[in-house]
């Protein structure tokens, strides 16, 4: 796999200070440059842009995926296996309802994964996974 460019990914938030808040303080990111419109955001080495859209309305269409209904759009990060456990415990300390709990999906199959599912506060829902075996990211098989 070759090295891995930073995305770039601009959201609407409905309110600028409840989601700087929400992705400062629960999900840990570092805040980098902002107005009164938008801030920056260092998004587990991707910029991460929240923009104000007071009339925004988050999606809640679904997709069904391994017997769960995944919200979609969503977007995410893949995180190293052994950090999973304890990035999902600090969102369940901070209150975050999951859409889907934290699990392991396909389960024993060669894209075995852990996955959880929420909303921010702006109802953009986020997906944060995590592969047993990183090789499978990109893999074709089922």
């Amino acid at each position: 796999m070759s090295k891995l460019s930073p995305f770039h990914l601009a959201i609407p938030v409905k309110n600028l200070s409840e989601s700087k808040n929400f992705y400062q303080n629960i999900l840990g990111c570092k805040p980098g440059r902002e107005s009164d419109e938008w801030a920056d955001y260092d998004f587990f080495g991707h910029q991460l842009v929240i923009h104000v859209d007071p009339s925004h309305e988050g999606k809640k269409h679904h997709n069904e995926v391994d017997g769960k209904s995944v919200p979609i759009p969503h977007f995410g990060v893949v995180i190293p296996w052994d950090d999973f456990d304890n990035f999902a415990k600090s969102l369940s300390d901070n209150n975050i309802d999951f859409v889907i709990e934290p699990y392991v999906r396909f389960e024993g199959l060669p894209g075995e994964q852990k996955t959880m599912f929420f909303y921010d506060n702006s109802g953009n829902a986020l997906e944060f996974k995590s592969f047993k075996d990183m090789e499978m990211l990109f893999s074709t098989k089922l």
